[in-house]
């Protein structure tokens, strides 16, 4: 399973990284450290282009850049990210902040404990909710159909006449 961290405290990676390494099933935990290189690793731009496709995205909302906020809302709004769930991991209380969030659809919102143990804690509820008991979509958006649009009409056109008529 791959989960990309959207974090840019150094103290919150390293406490991500040793709760993750640790984590069952394994995670592999991928960074950004603010929210423009976030979208290319999400988007494969640049050095990204190998990028697997997370199957969860945790996001703090104070970020450089591009703001946690933002991130969120181009993800919702782009339709090859919008099925990641996206779980917001943030010191911030204000409800304001919780109800923009939730507006703009992520999944979840969590607040970042700060001991070890506690945050030890919320990556195992994380973990066995979203990547073990909860059916995630598939790692790749899918298509419809890999056929252009006449192919389509063409297909359904001969589907159609094949069922016999009442």
């Amino acid at each position: 399973m791959d989960v990309l961290l959207v974090e840019d405290n150094p103290g919150d990676i390293r406490l991500a990284q040793e709760c993750f390494h640790i984590a069952e099933p394994p995670i592999n935990l991928h960074i950004a450290r603010d929210g423009v290189e976030a979208m290319a690793f999400l988007r494969r731009e640049g050095d990204n282009v190998h990028s697997p496709r997370p199957n969860l995205i945790l996001l703090d909302l104070n970020l450089p850049k591009m703001d946690g906020r933002q991130v969120l809302a181009e993800i919702k709004n782009d339709v090859g990210l919008k099925s990641i769930p996206t779980i917001i991991l943030t010191s911030s209380e204000l409800i304001t902040d919780i109800n923009h969030c939730y507006e703009d659809y992520a999944n979840c919102y969590l607040r970042k404990p700060t001991s070890w143990d506690a945050f030890n804690v919320l990556v195992g509820v994380v973990n066995r909710f979203w990547l073990v008991e909860f059916s995630l979509p598939a790692n790749e958006p899918h298509e419809a159909m890999d056929l252009e649009p006449v192919a389509v009409a063409e297909f359904e056109a001969r589907t159609l006449n094949r069922q016999p008529m009442p």
